[in-house]
């Protein structure tokens, strides 16, 4: 077992000691491709199999709007929202709601669980979301930006990138998603008993990263739609390395500030090399 996984599960059970039994909200927050959907898949099985645990895992992922509402928030307020990723795209009142059943629910409880497919662009219909059985011991969130916080008003004046400069010149997109994080989402991070930082070294391995991530998922696409498990008719949608660029820029202005600004309130921080490899593992007193 990885001395990461290790140290989360030691922390996990002393955690669950001094709640008596009450459930437990575990926040994973890292930069895209960092690893956090398979860290929180391995957390999942283990704290099965060595602690018992009826575990849920949450993506913020799977809490972002539907495109039709993305679309609605792109005419309304600013052209940018259209593009899922950046708090103000996400449905934050589904999380809160789902949290609060997966953790006061009867223990034949059965909850469904959104999906959002992301060649797609959109949310699963409910008849394809899965269902988790009884009440969680212990609910993992995870997610690019889960427990950030809102940037300070000074530092959303320049732009950090060619995206803000040439399509917010005026930063009106940046100052809402900013509002935005300010608001409902520090409700539902509020929730989070403890907050683990996968810590990228710096913003510019990101792309790399998240490219891998894309192929990945057409891979597994195109896998499912050879099984049958999937329609054969409906071809992966992968992203061009210029595409995926510009996408990452929606993102790079708050990863920068989460990797500057949350190393020093998260109980836990991995450190991680270009490869993802685990350099150290910081403890808040």
């Amino acid at each position: 077992m990885s001395e990461l996984l290790r140290a989360l599960l030691d922390d996990i059970a002393a955690l669950r000691r001094r709640r008596e039994g009450d459930p437990v909200v575990i926040g994973i927050c890292g930069s895209q491709g960092s690893g956090k959907t398979t860290l929180a898949a391995g957390l999942q099985t283990v704290l099965t199999q060595e602690q018992g645990a009826n575990v849920a895992v949450l993506s913020i992922d799977d809490l972002y709007l539907p495109a039709r509402e993305r679309a609605r928030l792109a005419h309304a307020v600013h052209p940018l929202l259209g593009t899922r990723g950046v708090p103000g795209t996400h449905e934050i009142a589904l999380g809160l709601a789902l949290i609060d059943r997966l953790t006061h629910c009867s223990p034949d409880a059965r909850t469904p669980l959104p999906r959002f497919d992301k060649l797609a662009d959109d949310r699963l219909p409910l008849s394809a979301w899965p269902e988790f059985a009884g009440r969680a011991d212990v609910v993992l969130l995870e997610g690019w930006c889960v427990g950030a916080r809102p940037q300070p008003e000074e530092q959303l004046a320049a732009p950090v990138n060619a995206l803000e400069r040439n399509e917010d010149p005026d930063g009106r997109w940046r100052r809402y998603v900013n509002d935005q994080l300010g608001g409902s989402y520090q409700a539902l991070f509020g929730l989070l008993d403890r907050l683990v930082l996968l810590a990228a070294p710096d913003f510019d391995v990101v792309f790399r990263w998240r490219r891998q991530q894309e192929h990945a998922l057409a891979a597994a696409a195109a896998a499912a739609a050879a099984t049958g498990a999937q329609d054969s008719h409906a071809a992966p949608r992968i992203m061009t390395d210029a595409q995926l660029a510009r996408f990452i820029m929606h993102y790079e202005r708050l990863t920068r500030f989460i990797l500057g600004e949350m190393p020093e309130r998260a109980e836990l921080v991995v450190a991680l090399d270009a490869e993802r490899r685990v350099r150290q593992i910081s403890r808040r007193a």
